[in-house]
């Protein structure tokens, strides 16, 4: 008798999370800017081994010297490495972003959950208030609260986040608006389930997916701000190796020696390029209409 030929094994289903990974990376834009992201991820966790000299380390060579073998990226007024100061920056980038972002994503989730869900003078009050927020700008609300907490990266982060509630909770109220009309929500609403569970199981999964694409993009936008704040004194202070403050610092040297801004000022800039792109990669990814595109 013929052998029978052996079967095939069946391949294992991929789990949501890859199958959503290489949706993402699917857009060239996002897969570079996700090689970015891990890029800054891995300098912050292994900055001790990178850089070869400490941060705030003085006369690490002589002052103002120009790029070159022995300092890639020069040294500043006090002779302390530009390179090595980068690197331990993106330390304080990834707190800030993570910092200001969870505050903003935590508290404006909440609210904007909440008022959709609960309607009446709940949703009327803090609705409004968040009308009443959203009139300012954020840098004007971060300066306002660093004015108030006091100038310090852990406030810069604070004022941060708290600037950009009033975006997160409009999302995550617009998306409980649309999600509590759909029939499965009354029909759950009609079945008894209690409070806890239609919020939980039927409305939170569904805020989620736009608040994480609002999240990744939001992190662009607190490093810039921090940055900002930073820049104009209120944020990081010296001798901390913060991109903007060292921008600050360069200004006074910009014709003499400019690597003192162009290097933290490119480091801004390709994080900000960085998670823009990762950003747009996952709000593809998330879009049904732009999958079937």
């Amino acid at each position: 008798m013929d052998a029978l030929p052996a079967e095939t094994p069946a391949r294992r289903p991929r789990s949501a999370g890859v199958r959503f990974l290489q949706a993402v990376l699917a857009n060239r834009g996002a897969a570079v800017g996700f090689a970015l992201v891990l890029l800054l991820i891995a300098t912050a966790l292994f900055a001790p081994w990178i850089a070869p000299y400490s941060p705030e380390q003085m006369g690490a060579g002589q002052r103002l010297t120009a790029p070159g073998a022995q300092h890639w990226f020069g040294t500043d007024e006090f002779g302390r490495d530009m390179f090595s100061r980068v690197v331990y920056g993106a330390r304080l980038t990834i707190q800030v972003g993570m910092i200001a972002v969870g505050i903003s994503l935590t508290v404006g989730m909440v609210i904007g959950l909440v008022s959709g869900y609960a309607g009446g003078w709940m949703e009327r009050i803090l609705m409004r208030a968040m009308d009443v927020v959203f009139s300012f700008t954020e840098t004007l609300i971060a300066l306002a609260a660093v004015a108030v907490l006091g100038p310090s990266l852990t406030n810069a982060m604070i004022a941060v986040g708290i600037a950009a509630i009033p975006i997160y909770a409009r999302v995550a109220y617009s998306v409980t608006l649309v999600e509590r009309n759909r029939p499965y929500f009354e029909a759950a609403w009609a079945a008894g389930a209690g409070h806890l569970r239609l919020i939980f199981r039927h409305l939170l999964p569904n805020v989620i997916p736009p608040m994480i694409v609002v999240a990744t993009l939001g992190v662009s936008t607190a490093v810039l701000a921090a940055a900002g704040l930073s820049f104009l004194g209120l944020g990081a202070q010296p001798p901390s190796p913060e991109w903007g403050a060292m921008l600050a610092s360069g200004r006074e040297y910009l014709s003499r020696a400019p690597w003192l801004t162009l290097y933290p000022g490119l480091a801004i800039m390709v994080v900000v390029l960085a998670f823009n792109l990762l950003g747009d990669g996952i709000r593809e990814a998330l879009d049904p209409r732009q999958r079937k595109r």
